[in-house]
C-alpha cells in the first residue's frame, strides 16, 4: 500500500509504503505466551511505546552508554571510506537501511555519497511509520536525496525488495544495520537474518554490520544498569505498559531491574526480578502470574562479539568479511561484508 507524502515532505521523492505481511501476534498474545513460559519472558520490542522511546533517546546520552557514541564516532571519522568502500563496481550506490529510526547517523553515510555520485536512492525499512516519515522530513532537506520509505519486519520488506526490479542505475546496494541490533538476535536468528539479506544483494554488493564487541565487565555493566537508574525506569515500563494495555496490576517497588554479564554466551542480560513471593493478576487475559521471591522476567539480550564471531558469521551466510572501522576505543566496530 503507498501512502501519500505529508504536506511538509517533498511529494515527488518520498514514498512511504507499508508492505503485506504475515499476522503478527499481539501484545496480549506473547504478553500471556511469555509470561506463562518458563522462565518468563517479555520481548525487547515492546520497549519501544511512547514513554520507552523517549527512555531510550536519554539512556543514549548517559555517559555510561557507550554503543551510539562510538558508531557515531566512526561515521563521523569513516564515513567517506565506507562511501567509496565499494568503487570498482560501475552505477550508482543505494543504500538499504534496516531498523532505520531517526536515521542521524545515516545521514553522514547519505552526505558523504551524495558527495561523491550526486544523487542517491535510500530505502529505509522500519516497523514504525512515524518514525518513518519523520526522519524523511529531516533529510529531504538534501534536494538529490530520494526515499522510499518501507513500514515492515525486516524479512517480508527483505522479500519484497528481492522482487522489484533495481532503481535505473542504481546498480550496486550497501545495506545497513547499524547500532549493534544483531547483539540483539540470538545465533539462529542472526544467521537467519544474513540469509535474507544475502539473497536481495548481488555478488560485490555489501552489508555494513554495527556490532558491540566484548568488553570488560566493569565497562558493560554500568551501560546497562546506569547510576541514575534510567535504564532501570526503561525496563521497568514494560511492567507499567502492561498495567495501562492489559489491566495489569504490577506493583513497580515489588520488582528490580537487573542486568548481569553471561560470560559463557558473551552477552548482557537484562531481568526484573521479584522482590517477593507474589501473584499478579492481568484482567484483559484472565491469568493470575505467580512468582516467587528471586525470580526474573528475562527482558533483553545483548551479545558483544568477540575477534573472529563477525567472520564466522559471514562465511555461514554468503558474505567475507572486507573491512572493520573502530571507534578510537575500540568498543565498536563497523563490520563490511561483501556478498560473494
Amino acid at each position: 500500500m503507498i501512502h501519500e507524502p505529508t504536506t511538509s515532505l517533498a511529494a515527488d521523492r518520498f514514498r512511504l509504503r507499508a508492505d503485506a505481511q504475515p499476522p503478527a501476534a499481539s501484545f496480549a498474545d506473547d504478553v500471556r505466551r511469555g509470561l506463562t513460559a518458563t522462565p518468563k519472558v517479555l520481548y525487547p520490542k515492546y520497549f519501544y511505546d511512547a514513554l520507552g522511546s523517549r527512555l531510550f533517546e536519554a539512556i543514549c546520552e548517559l555517559p555510561e552508554y557507550y554503543p551510539t557514541r562510538a558508531e557515531a564516532e566512526i561515521f563521523r571519522q569513516h564515513a567517506g571510506e565506507i562511501a567509496a568502500a565499494l568503487d570498482g563496481r560501475e552505477g550508482r550506490l543505494r543504500l538499504v537501511e534496516l531498523g532505520s529510526g531517526d536515521a542521524q547517523k545515516t545521514r553522514l553515510l547519505i552526505e558523504a555519497v551524495l558527495a561523491r555520485q550526486g544523487s542517491l536512492d535510500y530505502l529505509p525499512i522500519d516497523i514504525s511509520g512515524t518514525a518513518l516519515e519523520q526522519s524523511a522530513d529531516r533529510l529531504l532537506a538534501y534536494p538529490d536525496l530520494r526515499i522510499t520509505a518501507v513500514v515492515a519486519d525486516y524479512q517480508t520488506a527483505l522479500r519484497n525488495l528481492r522482487r522489484e526490479p533495481r532503481p535505473a542505475g542504481a546498480d550496486r546496494t550497501l545495506v545497513l544495520f547499524l547500532g549493534s541490533t544483531i547483539g540483539n538476535l540470538d545465533p539462529a536468528e542472526r544467521a537467519g537474518l544474513l540469509r535474507d539479506v544475502r539473497a536481495l544483494l548481488t555478488p560485490g554488493d555489501a552489508l555494513l554490520l554495527g556490532a558491540d564487541l566484548d568488553k570488560a565487565e566493569e565497562i558493560l555493566i554500568p551501560a546497562y544498569d546506569d547510576p541514575l537508574g534510567v535504564t532501570a525506569a526503561f525496563n521497568l515500563n514494560l511492567l507499567v505498559r502492561i498495567n495501562r494495555e492489559l489491566g495489569g496490576a504490577f506493583d513497580l517497588a515489588a520488582f528490580r531491574h537487573r542486568a548481569r554479564y553471561d560470560r559463557e554466551k558473551g552477552r548482557i542480560e537484562m531481568h526484573l526480578e521479584s522482590l517477593r513471593d507474589q501473584t499478579v493478576p492481568i484482567r484483559a487475559l484472565r491469568l493470575e502470574i505467580p512468582f516467587q521471591a528471586g525470580e526474573t522476567i528475562h527482558t533483553e539480550s545483548s551479545y558483544k562479539f568477540r575477534p573472529g564471531q563477525i567472520d564466522e558469521l559471514a562465511a555461514a551466510t554468503g558474505f567475507s568479511l572486507r573491512r572493520i572501522w573502530y571507534d578510537s576505543s575500540r568498543r565498536f566496530g563497523s563490520h563490511l561484508l561483501v556478498a560473494g
